[in-house]
């Protein structure tokens, strides 16, 4: 990778506070009897954390170098990467515009107003919700030529920040996770991390050998095991990542449950194992899913050597499910 710090800031801004901690998960590790360590990337410290501020210093800046003044991306209801772009945009002096969609059913009336969604109206963001049941396309495709037509210059993001941009946040974490496990004497034999829009996870694939499993929160593994080595081959070509081209994609599709955004009793164990072991909250619909499958294959004899888990954060939205916990 290009990676030179003077490169990097002139391709960034400078949104999260790095590197995040690296750290033994003592309890947890016990219980499981398997020797576990999380890179804390719910401590980026910005808008409450998570993983998306790593891509959206790439993306970010690709808004203001294209003369952006206003900012538009979408996901569900309670998106962790519309919080998360809604306040960088505040940051940067942008106008932020979520097109979230109703994409979860039989949530409480909390989901549809608290957790994430209160963060993205307390940042100023422009909220434009989708029923369920309706593709968010052409609300958005309406609402780019709206904007344009009151003389907006619109930047899109795409869902979860998952572009080839945005996976230059998840290349340079993994050389940063890569840097403290060595200062450490720690050798990981893996990487596990929540995987949904594919970007996290094809960011860590360029960025290190080590091998990394994508925890699936939605789709099936050939489905997302495509998307990610699309993106990994499209970095390949822009960005010279020639060692990344044969690195395998590996996708565990078990823990997705009922759908996106839907519960599984492996999930709220995991929730609040962690909780209760650690004092460390995942999420519902990303970490909490990725965490019960490392516990599933824990438990099953499937971790010899050393875990790294990446918390990706997104405990905003434990708030949207108060009928759970």
């Amino acid at each position: 990778m290009k990676d030179q710090t003077t490169k990097e800031q002139q391709d960034r801004v400078l949104l999260a506070q790095l590197p995040t901690p690296l750290e033994r998960l003592g309890r947890l590790s016990e219980v499981l009897g398997a020797e576990i360590w999380m890179k804390r990337d719910d401590l980026t410290g910005f808008a409450a954390g998570g993983n998306k501020v790593r891509k959206l210093e790439y993306l970010m800046h690709a808004a203001l170098a294209a003369g952006a003044d206003t900012v538009l991306t979408s996901g569900a209801l309670q998106s962790n990467h519309a919080r998360q772009t809604a306040a960088a945009a505040a940051r940067l002096g942008l106008k932020s515009v979520l097109v979230l969609a109703e994409a979860v059913p039989n949530r409480s009336a909390a989901y549809g107003r608290g957790g994430n969604l209160v963060l993205d109206r307390l940042v100023g963001a422009d909220i434009r919700r989708v029923p369920a049941g309706q593709d968010a396309a052409p609300v958005i495709t309406r609402t780019i030529a709206a904007l344009e037509a009151e003389g907006r210059k619109v930047f899109v993001i795409p869902v979860g920040g998952s572009n080839v941009t945005g996976a230059l946040g998840y290349a340079r974490a993994a050389q940063e996770l890569e840097g403290q496990a060595s200062a450490l004497g720690l050798r990981p034999d893996r990487i596990i991390t929540a995987s949904g829009s594919a970007g996290t996870q094809a960011g860590l694939v360029l960025g290190t050998a080590i091998p990394v499993l994508g925890i699936s929160v939605s789709s099936s593994a050939g489905e997302l095991s495509a998307k990610v080595a699309g993106l990994i081959a499209e970095a390949v070509q822009s960005h010279g990542f020639g060692d990344a081209s044969g690195r395998a994609v590996q996708v565990d599709d078990s823990q997705v449950g009922p759908g996106y955004g839907q519960p599984t009793a492996e999930m709220i164990e995991a929730v609040t194992l962690l909780a209760q072991l650690e004092g460390i909250f995942l999420d519902p619909v990303y970490s909490g899913k990725a965490m019960a499958g490392l516990i599933a294959m824990a438990r099953a004899g499937q971790l010899p050597g050393t875990t790294v888990f990446l918390h990706t954060g997104g405990s905003p939205a434990l708030f949207a499910y108060d009928e759970i916990f």
